[in-house]
Order: structure tokens, then sequence, then C-alpha cells
């Protein structure tokens, strides 16, 4: 639990993240993201969800300890932030850069755009809570939860 003055107490149990573009580029994973996700998984449930573009998240993301989601439907926005309805919204935090990533991370009682390679959506930026410059200080947020409260604190 991570109270945070005069926003609200973070009680995250789920770690929610885009694959293309937020955690991989081209559809290979930043190798920096298999050892966060190592240490995470400690603390937090990791899941990842694509429409798996480059058809490589399940071999990529093998040895990590992260459960896989892949979108089947024709309405990948809606699909995200229903999957984030369906585990608790009040306690995922997610990730995410792309445009049908900005409802998830609205859903998310924290969500984060990822400014990374390929930039981020207007829309995605606008609902999110916090931008990082990339992935891995993100994911870094979730070990050092006072850097959490340093950016949202009233």
């Amino acid at each position: 639990m991570i109270e945070i003055p005069n926003y609200k107490t973070l009680n995250i149990i789920h770690i929610v993240c885009d694959y293309n573009g937020t955690i991989a580029k081209d559809g290979m994973v930043h190798p920096e993201v298999k050892v966060l996700f190592k240490t995470l998984a400690q603390s937090y449930t990791l899941h990842v969800i694509t429409a798996d573009t480059f058809g490589s998240v399940a071999a990529q993301l093998a040895d990590s300890p992260v459960t896989i989601k892949v979108l089947s439907g024709s309405d990948h926005t809606q699909e995200k932030a229903d999957f984030i309805d369906k585990l608790g919204a009040e306690s995922c935090a997610a990730l995410g850069n792309g445009n049908n990533d900005a409802a998830m991370l609205q859903t998310a009682t924290l969500g984060i755009a990822i400014f990374g390679e390929e930039g981020c959506a207007k829309d995605t930026l606008i609902a999110s809570d916090i931008v990082c410059k990339d992935v891995t200080d993100a994911l870094s947020l979730f070990l050092h939860p006072k850097r959490l409260i340093a950016t949202l604190r009233k």
C-alpha cells in the first residue's frame, strides 16, 4: 500500500503492460524489462496484453513471470479496458503508449504513459497519471515507491 498525500492510497496488486511500443520494440522485449519483471514478480502479479503483431510475445516472455493476454476482438481499446476491470481496476497499474492504451490507463487506478522510441499517442498521454521517458523508469517506480509519492502528491 502506498499512501500519497492529498492524492490517494494505492493498493496495487496487478501491473498490466502493453507489449509493442511499451515493453518491446519491433516485437523484441527490452532486456532490462525481463530483469525488472523477475524482481517485481516478488511483490506484484504481472500481465502483458497485446495484439501480438509480430507473433513474438510467447517466445520473448517464455522465461518471464508474467501472464500473457493476446487480444482477440476487433476493439482492442475496449478489450484492454475490460481486462483491467476484470482484474479489479482499483488494484491495477497500467503502462502503455498507443491510442488503444488510453482507456486502459484511464480505467486503472494508476496509468503510466511511456514516451519511448515509438512516441506516445496524445489521448494516452492525457489519460495517464504519470508519463515516463522509458519503460524501465516506469517499472522502477514500483521498486522505489517514494518516487510515486514525489510525483503524485499534491
